[in-house]
């Protein structure tokens, strides 16, 4: 893990020539207010959203501009960037104690355990090694958003494929295709899909019976384009397309980790929580406190099960947190942008330039556009989380003047956050593994490119589904 994490740090000096998330957030935030000179001021009515208690709805075609607007002081982006942390301290709080609960469960050995058994278990054939990898790495994604805590399963899963005479970009595309479609469908994810609706006002997990049949969709595709690669050069080791990378070391298989009955405990009081959560977000209305609630409570039973030390438990819970704060702090500078169109009165008057752009081509081109607009956005904001508080509060609202609906508007951010984080250079964790499985980045691209569109068409037919049909699956809203 410790060489792992070299390479990580080292793939992420080599993309130095591209702004770090947050100096480009920051950046936007700068930006925001600007325009906020520039852009005339307006705003539109609103009304009582029906779908969401205490949310206001834009109301069509009642945008007007104002005469008078604030001017903002030149220091006032600095001063927003507080309130904007302070807007989203309910996130990022979820996000600091997931990080602690999730570090805790690694520290059990439990996750590890069961996802060595996983490989070890598929691994006697490759159709088998392939769909059931893709399934349980998906579902990792699907339910709470997985993906870094994947990395050190990397060599082991190389060194699979390459004892089953296949390579290691099967390897690499077993895990990267589901945890991209794992976050372009996820239904509990609470750095995604559960921001994403908080912000368009949807209750928690809603529309989750369609977002598990459109990840079987996608798995399935992912599968597909896999399998049919592992055929081919299992027929033709020629046509592997690392074929001249030397993998003669750093692949040794690791010693066996035991699934003992303390982490099958520790797994199924995991998983009974998740259940537990999305009954109660369905049922009982619960959201982001109710979850921190019952992710604190699997971390102490975590903890008691796997019979550590109080005082390392909590060194470790504070050691997991602590690595979220990245991820936390720009969710708050992300939010910032908002509050500074916000404060410049300007946020309406965008959202009514793009809708008037969209003005005659009708909810399914509308609903494409969104899915264009986050694809490319992802490739500037590769943290989900940051990418929802920077769109979303301008998608929202378009989507009710274009006449889509808020679950299709959610939906079209997924698509475009997930498909891509399976190739964005700017994500450092994309680069760290890649050089982890030694795979040269253009030989990568040149793999998963067709996928991506396979998945991107499929991505367009659903969203062209729910404008019209929505309404059977739960996504009138």
């Amino acid at each position: 893990m410790a060489s792992g994490t070299a390479k990580l740090d080292q793939a992420s000096k080599k993309k130095g020539w591209f702004p770090d998330s947050l100096v480009l957030i920051f950046s936007l935030i700068i930006v925001a207010q600007i325009l906020s000179y520039i852009i005339p001021s307006g705003e539109f009515e609103r009304t009582p959203a029906p779908f969401a208690a205490g949310r206001d709805m834009v109301v069509p075609n009642s945008y007007k501009a104002l005469e008078t607007a604030p001017t903002l002081d030149p220091w006032h982006f600095l001063a927003a960037i507080p309130r904007g942390l302070e807007a989203a301290q309910e996130i990022i709080f979820l996000v600091f104690l997931v990080g602690g609960v999730i570090a805790l469960l690694r520290t059990s050995g439990a996750i590890d355990a069961i996802l060595f058994r996983a490989v070890r278990t598929f691994g006697g054939s490759p159709a088998i090694l392939i769909g059931g990898t893709l399934t349980l790495f998906g579902l990792g994604a699907f339910t709470i958003g997985m993906g870094e805590e994947y990395m050190p399963l990397i060599p082991i899963l190389v060194t699979m494929c390459l004892a089953m005479k296949l390579d290691s970009i099967v390897a690499m595309g077993i895990l990267w295709s589901s945890y991209g479609v794992g976050w372009a469908t996820a239904g509990t994810n609470p750095f995604g899909v559960l921001i994403a609706q908080n912000i368009a006002g949807l209750p928690p997990t809603s529309g989750l019976w369609f977002r598990i049949a459109i990840f079987i969709l996608c798995l399935l595709v992912a599968f597909q384009h896999v399998y049919a690669y592992a055929r081919k050069i299992t027929q033709d080791p020629s046509k592997s397309l690392v074929a001249h990378v030397d993998y003669s070391e750093g692949f040794e298989l690791p010693s066996d980790i035991a699934f003992t009955w303390q982490r099958k405990l520790i797994m199924a009081v995991f998983g009974a929580g998740i259940i537990f959560f999305v009954y109660g977000a369905q049922n009982w209305h619960w959201y982001i406190g109710e979850l921190n609630t019952i992710f604190l409570g699997v971390g102490v039973l975590t903890a008691i099960i796997a019979r550590m030390d109080p005082n390392g438990a909590a060194k470790t819970f504070i050691k997991g947190a602590a690595e979220m704060t990245a991820a936390a702090l720009l969710i708050g500078f992300a939010r910032t942008i908002e509050v500074v169109l916000t404060d410049g009165v300007i946020i309406d008057t965008i959202i009514n330039a793009i809708a008037s752009l969209l003005d005659g081509t009708g909810p399914s081109v509308s609903a494409l556009g969104m899915l264009a607009v986050q694809t490319i956005t992802n490739f500037f904001i590769p943290s989900g989380s940051g990418q929802a508080f920077v769109t979303m509060p301008i998608m929202s609202p378009l989507a009710e003047l274009t006449g889509v609906s808020q679950q299709t508007a959610v939906l079209a951010y997924q698509f475009g956050d997930g498909f891509t984080n399976m190739v964005v250079p700017t994500s450092a964790l994309v680069v760290g593994t890649l050089a982890l499985g030694k795979i040269p980045y253009v030989q990568w691209v040149k793999f998963v490119t067709p996928l991506l569109i396979k998945l991107f068409a499929l991505a367009a037919a659903i969203l062209i589904f729910t404008v019209h049909f929505g309404e059977y699956v739960g996504f009138a809203n």
